[in-house]
């Protein structure tokens, strides 16, 4: 069960459970207003209270997140899932391909990652995608069980205590082999989906390095400084050697690799609750292992 739970020490004896709960836990005001209004959402000692209730030391004050956790529409659809990691607040899965992250309106009744699991977190679940993979990029997705852990964990995105480190299979060969893109991003008005690069869009960091080349192929490490749809592929069809079987910005080869070659194989974040360092990896998938 998602819950969080403080035992009032002297120095936070005397004030209010809204105080501690906002200065200490980071919990929302939006949050808390639907935690108030629940039967178990905050208990001291095992009773219901209320958020002006003053604390005194040694008071064990518990947050049940999951009773204030918004129903939702998606239906849970049963699909083998590759779970790399597991607690009461967040877990982290190896997404496979073709397989969209959340459904979508442009494909209506696709199967979806959320959907799955919703699916095997079982009735009443929330889940919240933090990291999202396009249909077509395989590894690490993180997903949060509550609104809350999901905030303190979009926060850490693209810091020091959350990076992501991918591995793509390039048509051709970077030079120099390392380096550092920095081109804006921005929607391209002649496509729903396409985005370009653009002087006047977003700010767009990619960093790379060159890890092996084969067959006028290269496996390229790609770390992303900021989050910007479609940003690595984009990126790296402007250096002139694009991601193999990408479709939408360099040339599709079904003969090569039914999708475009990406990967998200490493992963290092801080739990948002427990503080532990979380370090996962999840090996290159044989569809681009055939490439090279």
């Amino acid at each position: 069960m998602a819950a969080l739970e403080l035992i009032v020490n002297r120095e936070q004896a005397g004030r209010t459970v809204k105080s501690l709960l906002k200065s200490e836990l980071g919990l929302s005001g939006t949050l808390l207003g639907r935690l108030k209004r629940t039967e178990t959402g905050l208990m001291v000692n095992g009773g219901r209270v209320f958020t002006t209730a003053v604390l005194r030391e040694g008071d064990r004050l518990r947050v049940d997140l999951a009773s204030a956790e918004k129903p939702t529409d998606l239906q849970p659809v049963p699909m083998e899932l590759d779970i790399l990691f597991e607690d009461g607040h967040l877990l982290v899965v190896n997404k496979s391909a073709p397989l969209a992250s959340i459904p979508s309106s442009l494909v209506p009744g696709e199967p979806a990652l959320a959907a799955g699991l919703l699916h095997h977190l079982g009735e009443g679940a929330s889940v919240h995608l933090v990291n999202r993979l396009d249909r077509g990029t395989t590894g690490l997705l993180a997903a949060a069980k509550t609104s809350y852990v999901h905030e303190l964990l979009r926060r850490q995105l693209h810091t020091g205590d959350f990076q992501r480190v991918y591995l793509a299979v390039c048509i051709g060969v970077p030079k120099p082999a390392a380096g550092r893109i920095e081109l804006p991003i921005g929607r391209d008005p002649a496509s729903a989906i396409k985005r370009r690069i653009d002087p006047a869009g977003k700010a767009a960091v990619t960093d790379y390095r060159v890890l092996r080349e084969s067959g006028g192929f290269s496996l390229v490490e790609l770390t992303p400084r900021t989050g910007r749809t479609h940003q690595l592929r984009l990126h790296m069809a402007a250096t002139g050697c694009p991601l193999a079987g990408d479709w939408l910005y360099g040339t599709e080869d079904r003969a090569l690799i039914s999708r475009p070659a990406l990967h998200a194989a490493r992963m290092a974040l801080t739990h948002p609750v427990t503080g532990e360092a979380l370090s996962l990896e999840a090996p290159l998938p044989e569809d681009m292992r055939v490439l090279l």
